[in-house]
């Protein structure tokens, strides 16, 4: 197995990695983040991710699936006393088998491929990191090009959202960008070359149904901060769609909340994203999108309006039929 570094004690190196779990400005310094759990690394190696390092329980016998990922990943070989290397996995009764030191990917527009059939998704300010990862996973298992993070936002690589994305974060491109100006730009770009890319974003105010408009081809789908939906200058040029107005009103001896569409909660919102021309993607050939978050935008002036449910059920009125499932991670 060549040369392997035993870390017995909590020394420079392992505190170097377990400030990758709490930190997000030694994440960038560094350059790397930590991944755990079989789909995760597995994708991470398949899809060619730079592993610097695979951190392993020094007292126990490697499966068969650890010793391949051992002998395909690369990097530096670590045996690790297992009540440190349970610190690492920031849980408190289970010992991962193996942790990944993966080095942060570049935040390059050019990582996200747009080809005919292309789907991806702009999330404006998220400020919670497991929603990130829900809406990775969201993109990978119907066939998504990529995800771009603008603004300032929660961490992709938070250990929340990297666990949130069940390894999908390490198959799906995921970007960051500073603005929507640099979004707009790309987008520019994307149609110069021919690629006539189609930005649609969520709008509880919206008038016009999904079922209306041709959603064949390029799309991009934007959506907003958990609480404040998209701002104005984030929704530029996208088309909307609305939700209803349905969530429960706090009880009275609750203090009143801020102000929050049902379009905006992570935890009820589904947007079905649907149209009749073929998709091609893991999961058939249906172009729909199941999304675990939805959210307002502000007024756009001269953009179309699409409407939607997303109070945790699709309102099958507003959306055609389908012939099948969507397929869900487990």
């Amino acid at each position: 197995m060549g040369d392997v570094l035993r870390v017995s004690r909590p020394n420079a190196r392992f505190q170097q990695w377990e400030a990758l779990l709490r930190n997000r400005n030694k994440r960038q310094r560094a350059g790397e983040f930590l991944v755990q759990g079989v789909r995760a690394i597995s994708l991470a190696v398949e899809h060619g991710q730079p592993i610097r390092a695979l951190i392993y329980d020094a007292e126990r016998p490697l499966s068969r699936w650890a010793a391949g990922m051992l002998e395909r990943a690369g990097g530096e070989r670590v045996a690790m006393a297992p009540e440190l290397l349970r610190e690492l996995s920031g849980k408190e009764q289970e010992v991962p088998e193996l942790v990944a030191v993966v080095a942060l990917p570049d935040d390059d527009l050019a990582r996200i491929p747009v080809g005919p059939s292309f789907l991806g998704a702009v999330f404006d300010r998220p400020t919670g990191p497991g929603n990130i990862g829900t809406m990775v996973r969201s993109l990978d298992a119907f066939g998504g090009a990529g995800l771009i993070v603008t603004g300032h936002a929660a961490d992709p690589y938070d250990p929340k959202a990297v666990r949130a994305s069940t390894g999908s974060l390490l198959a799906v491109p995921v970007v960051r960008v500073r603005s929507h100006g640099e979004v707009l730009d790309w987008v520019r770009r994307e149609r110069e070359a021919g690629r006539p890319l189609t930005v649609v974003g969520t709008d509880e105010n919206g008038t016009a149904d999904i079922a209306e408009v041709d959603l064949t081809g390029p799309v991009l789908l934007v959506i907003g901060n958990e609480t404040a939906g998209l701002s104005a200058a984030g929704g530029r040029g996208a088309t909307r769609w609305r939700g209803s107005r349905s969530a429960a009103r706090p009880a009275r001896s609750t203090p009143p909340a801020p102000p929050r569409s049902p379009c905006t909660r992570p935890s009820a919102n589904a947007a079905v994203f649907q149209s009749p021309g073929p998709r091609s993607s893991p999961g058939g050939s249906l172009r729909d999108l199941a999304w675990a978050n939805a959210a307002s935008l502000r007024d756009l002036p001269g953009s179309a309006r699409l409407r939607l449910c997303s109070t945790g059920q699709v309102t099958r009125s507003r959306v055609r039929p389908r012939p099948e499932a969507p397929r869900v991670l487990p």
